[in-house]
């Protein structure tokens, strides 16, 4: 699926990735998403994190993670990367049983440059990754453009939660 471009920011500001960040963090807390930043290696990472049970899930809780950062570039490496930390992020510290036991994590890595190469895009929008219990939706910010990559479709696997995630999706990274 396609991306598309988010809200007004003046893509010549040099703080616009930090501008996002800061919407983003405003967008996660207005849908009732616990925040805080950690430090990721020296990266400031902004951490949004819900959880929501749904008997149209089978009866199933579901732990949203959002986790983004600024980068001084995107690539394809950094952002598998970054999605392969958050989703081991999300799973250890989700809580509660062990994920496939009435619950599961979704996750969005979201990494935000004013450098990003078209193939990063490409990768975030081309499909869902998913493992046991553990549905990820890579997003890729280009401040540059302004553009928003992410998958937008609803896979086989992971079907029941497409819509929420395309919702959730919506709501926090190309705003109203």
């Amino acid at each position: 699926m396609h991306g598309q471009v988010y809200g007004p920011h003046d893509p010549s500001t040099p703080s616009a990735p930090a501008a996002y960040l800061a919407t983003l963090e405003g967008r996660l807390t207005a849908d009732g998403c616990a925040t805080r930043w950690e430090d990721w290696a020296g990266v400031p990472v902004l951490v949004g994190r819900r959880s929501d049970f749904r008997l149209r899930w089978m009866a199933t809780k579901l732990y949203l993670f959002t986790v983004a950062a600024a980068v001084p570039e995107i690539t394809v490496p950094v952002v598998e990367g970054f999605t392969e930390q958050v989703t081991k992020y999300a799973k250890d510290t989700k809580g509660g049983l062990p994920v496939g036991l009435q619950n599961g994590v979704c996750a969005f890595p979201v990494l935000v440059s004013d450098r990003v190469d078209p193939a990063a895009v490409r990768w975030a929008e081309e499909r869902q990754r998913v493992r046991f219990a553990c549905m990820t939706r890579p997003v890729v910010v280009d401040t540059s453009r302004p553009y928003v990559g992410m998958y937008r479709g609803k896979p086989a696997l992971g079907r029941i939660y497409a819509t929420y995630f395309i919702e959730k999706g919506s709501r926090y990274f190309y705003g109203p």
